[in-house]
């Protein structure tokens, strides 16, 4: 499955949510305040952008897709200046006036591209009648594929359980950002996007990684939930779904300036993308790269479909080299969206020799990626003998990843690569020497995956046994 950008002109998505207006004040800072231990700004400029809701349906629209906005904004200037913005940059608004309370708006105050304050004017939405925007929400269903609720608990979403029942009523897609502690709020959603914090709130706790899929499995049983999307910061993210194994993504991110409003950018992308007709793992992929380059961007920010085409076209200088187990099963899942065809081979390497280098560029040639599975220092000694090996595994492994022809270098402790070869699953195994497809470890889960097992040659006369008896003879003759 090889992924690529959609034709987002044809996403039409309808955005509900806590809408804001997020203003930077920016200057220099030389000095310290007579009045307070505080530093003088000398503001320069200042620049108004849409947040959160507002945010998502910017996303949207910078990829091209229809984005229509509903959310709720004051009877005053800041109001009037989110719609302005919104409408010139191509997000059709629908908003509910009220008099009763004013736009939400976060006015943060940098210097030198750091964040020295911020100071939010807000009262909430909370106790709202809500039935205007129930029937503003009705009304523009049909014009919309995919739904999203944005919610940062400011009380536009109060009845969002209403909101997912009309539009599942109506056959469109629910995604939803949420903030709720209780994620029953949003049963029935069809994707719902925490984050680590926000799923801890939910769940609780969790031991390790499979205490951690086991409570979300819980949780999307619970809140009859399709899709639970995790978003990691560092760590990526996770897809859990009932009866399927976890999807893992590693981060995209190369340099992290401001994570203000990568959810929303997370959120809009796989929104739009699934309008335009991804699958939900295609989907999570493309907000994956448009959440590593939206962190590298100061304040809350959007991603074009030049910038996203870039970031795949990036997706071979990724981290390569050694990797730990968990590490290598996300880059093959990520590298597999990409359609790429994974090359799995193993040994113990102890002496590096143009046999091996040989070997290992005819492996590569057979695929787009290279694992090279390593037997640690202990398991080398129980297949080899007390005196091997004769490098440390770190020795090993890093001369092995010093190879162009090699991605991953990944070790196992285990006599043989079996469990690691079934966690991976690569498209090609591939063994050298005499050895016979049939008896070779893991062969069994590569086939029942639609894998095959292939044996190469060594070059002759060459190998690590040969190499330490030659030095070995070499030393008696000297002396």
């Amino acid at each position: 499955m090889s992924l690529q950008i959609p034709a987002f002109e044809r996403a039409r998505v309808l955005v509900v949510g806590d809408v804001m207006l997020d203003r930077y004040w920016s200057g220099q800072t030389s000095r310290i305040s007579p009045e307070a231990p505080v530093p003088v700004v000398h503001v320069k400029s200042n620049e108004e952008r849409p947040g959160g809701a507002a945010n998502v349906a910017l996303n949207i629209a910078s990829l091209g897709g229809t984005a229509l906005l509903l959310g709720y904004v004051g009877n005053d200037e800041a109001g009037r200046s989110l719609a302005n913005t919104l409408q010139a940059r191509g997000v059709a608004t629908r908003f509910v006036t009220l008099e009763n309370a004013p736009t939400i708006t976060k006015l943060r105050i940098l210097s030198r591209h750091q964040q020295l304050i911020r100071l939010d004017f807000e009262e909430g939405f909370a106790g709202q009648d809500h039935t205007a925007l129930l029937q503003h929400f009705s009304e523009l269903l049909d014009a919309a594929d995919v739904v999203v609720l944005s919610d940062y608990r400011k009380g536009t979403l109060e009845r969002a359980q209403e909101l997912i029942a009309l539009a599942r009523a109506a056959g469109k897609p629910v995604v939803v950002d949420p903030k709720a502690q209780d994620f029953a709020t949003y049963q029935g959603a069809t994707v719902i996007t925490p984050n680590l914090a926000e799923f801890r709130e939910a769940v609780g706790d969790w031991a390790d990684e499979a205490d951690l899929v086991r409570r979300g499995q819980a949780l999307l049983a619970r809140c009859g939930l399709a899709n639970l999307l995790i978003t990691r910061s560092e760590q990526g993210m996770t897809l859990l779904r009932d009866g399927v194994e976890p999807y893992n993504l590693p981060t995209r991110a190369r340099e992290v300036f401001d994570v203000t409003g990568a959810g929303d950018t997370v959120v809009a992308v796989l929104a739009a993308a699934l309008a335009a007709g991804l699958g939900v793992e295609q989907a999570m992929a493309l907000a994956n790269l448009a959440a590593g380059i939206v962190v590298g961007k100061v304040g809350t920010a959007t991603v074009s479909v030049p910038e996203l085409h870039k970031a795949l076209q990036q997706h071979h200088a990724q981290v390569k080299g050694v990797v730990s187990e968990a590490q290598v099963l996300a880059s093959v899942q990520e590298a597999r969206m990409h359609g790429e065809r994974i090359v799995m081979t193993n040994g113990c390497f102890d002496i590096l020799h143009v046999g091996h280098v040989t070997y290992l560029e005819e492996a590569r040639k057979l695929g787009d990626r290279l694992i090279v599975a390593v037997n640690t220092d202990a398991s080398v000694r129980a297949l080899k003998g007390s005196t091997r090996p004769v490098n440390t595994m770190a020795n090993r492994m890093r001369m092995l990843a010093a190879l162009s022809c090699v991605d991953w270098v990944v070790d196992f402790s285990e006599d043989t690569p079996e469990r690691l070869i079934c966690a991976v699953k690569p498209d090609l195994l591939v063994k050298g020497g005499d050895n016979d497809p049939q008896k070779i470890p893991g062969n069994r889960c590569v086939w029942d995956n639609g894998g095959d097992v292939v044996v190469l040659s060594f070059v002759d006369g060459i190998s690590t046994t040969n190499t330490i008896a030659r030095i070995q003879s070499m030393e008696k003759e000297a002396k």
